[in-house]
């Protein structure tokens, strides 16, 4: 009687233990992961200090502004195949180098509508601001040199090896700070020299990532897997276009309307909100994991709720304590950087509001609703577009335009909380 009373109490301890056991998994994978995280803030930071105070103001918006549309331009890659070889690695790791095969061969397909785009945005934003010469480099570095990279990242955090994608985090920021650095103390400055440097720095990148932490895998093509998901594959490029363009369009924008001096000072107060997001970034990629396999995850209010008041509360008090330090120590950062300094708490709410229209975004990506999730950024990105041209052409104070920010992406948030989980209420896709 006492062996059979005991069985109930052993299996509650039993359950308790399996809880324990896969929480401590979790928290171990999280902290390898945002070790990567933390080693990427510091190297960006040195990255982006050497930068920042090398290239004058002009210039380092110039750059800035080409290096985001590289970003967004990026995307195009591949068809957006990359999407696909992220959900094989997470759910059908043995056919990586299947995928990998895929991604190779529609890498090269999209070249021409790589080329063509890119000459496009060149001419609506750029064309009498930028070279020619120097926008090529930087798309150059961004869409085939660095975007792989981010496969081999992609990848490994797919196959659940936080670890090894943290040191290849590390490493390949590091790189680009080495870069910056030799660039500072190089005998010549100038934009056109430092995308020579950036090139390098982004080659080493790509070296490292595929001489050392791809998965070995025998390539084999398989065309028929790879017209299956070309469809969802193309919405998510599309949706990944989009959501970089409504994420960097004010940097287009500021360009384009107020010339390259604002469009430096905006870049670096841009580049410290982004520097915040990095750790929440993390986070979102590990929820996103969790969701693909097990979509019910965020069916509660509560958790929902309790979510994005952390990711805001995070991201705000990472930028308030920036500003605390650049108001008693202006030139902490530098020189140039100083010219920023006094705007940057300014922007108080902007990183919180930023962080969760993408953390949103990549809710509608783990469940499979990736043409939905394209429709939300397009109208995401049209919206941005008409409230900073307005803040653009209607203020001409430039303490009084980045305060107008926070307005700006708090409508944008309540218009994505809208349409995100309007969609979320609709049964996920099985993927």
């Amino acid at each position: 009687m006492t062996e059979a009373s005991d069985i109930p109490q052993r299996r509650t301890f039993a359950r308790i233990g399996t809880l324990m056991a896969e929480r401590r998994g979790l928290v171990r994978d999280y902290f390898s992961a945002i070790s990567g995280a933390g080693g990427r803030l510091v190297f960006s930071l040195a990255y982006f200090i050497a930068l920042a105070n090398t290239l004058s103001i002009a210039e380092f918006g110039m750059f800035a502004t080409a290096s985001a549309a590289g970003v967004m331009l990026s995307r195009l890659l591949a068809f957006g195949f990359i999407s696909a070889l992220y959900r094989t690695a997470t759910i059908r790791p043995n056919l990586i180098g299947t995928f990998t095969a895929g991604f190779l061969l529609l890498g090269a397909v999209s070249l021409p509508l790589l080329v063509l785009a890119s000459f496009g945005v060149y001419l609506i934003f750029f064309a009498g601001t930028v070279p020619l010469s120097v926008f090529t480099a930087i798309v150059f570095a961004e869409a085939l040199l660095w975007r792989p990279v981010e496969v081999a990242l992609i990848v490994n955090n797919g196959l659940g090896k936080f670890g090894r994608a943290a040191v290849l985090a590390i490493l390949a920021t590091a790189l680009r700070a080495l870069g910056a650095v030799l660039f500072m103390v190089s005998p010549q400055h100038g934009i056109w020299m430092w995308s020579w440097f950036y090139i390098g720095a982004n080659a080493a990148s790509l070296l490292l990532a595929f001489g050392w932490f791809y998965p070995r895998q025998r390539l084999r093509l398989r065309i028929e897997l790879y017209l299956r998901r070309l469809a969802d594959s193309i919405y998510v490029a599309g949706a990944e276009v989009l959501f970089y363009l409504q994420s960097e369009f004010d940097k287009l924008l500021v360009l384009a309307i107020g010339g390259p001096h604002l469009a430096g000072i905006y870049a670096i107060i841009m580049r410290l909100v982004d520097l915040t997001a990095i750790p929440i970034r993390t986070f979102s990629m590990m929820l996103v994991q969790r969701m693909m396999r097990a979509p019910e995850l965020l069916s509660r209010l509560a958790i929902k709720s309790g979510i994005e008041g952390g990711v805001f509360l995070v991201s705000t008090l990472a930028l308030a304590a920036l500003g605390i330090v650049l108001h008693f120590f202006p030139n902490a950062l530098g020189r140039n950087v100083s010219e920023a300094a006094p705007l940057v708490a300014l922007a108080i709410c902007v990183p919180g509001l930023r962080n969760l229209v993408e953390y949103q975004a990549e809710l509608l990506f783990a469940r499979g609703q990736t043409l939905v999730r394209a429709l939300n950024l397009g109208l995401l990105a049209a919206l941005k577009a008409l409230l900073l041209t307005y803040v653009l052409t209607t203020i001409s104070e430039t303490s009084d335009l980045v305060l107008s920010l926070n307005i700006v992406f708090l409508l944008l948030y309540l218009a994505s909380m809208l349409l995100t989980y309007s969609a979320l209420r609709r049964p996920a896709k099985a993927i």
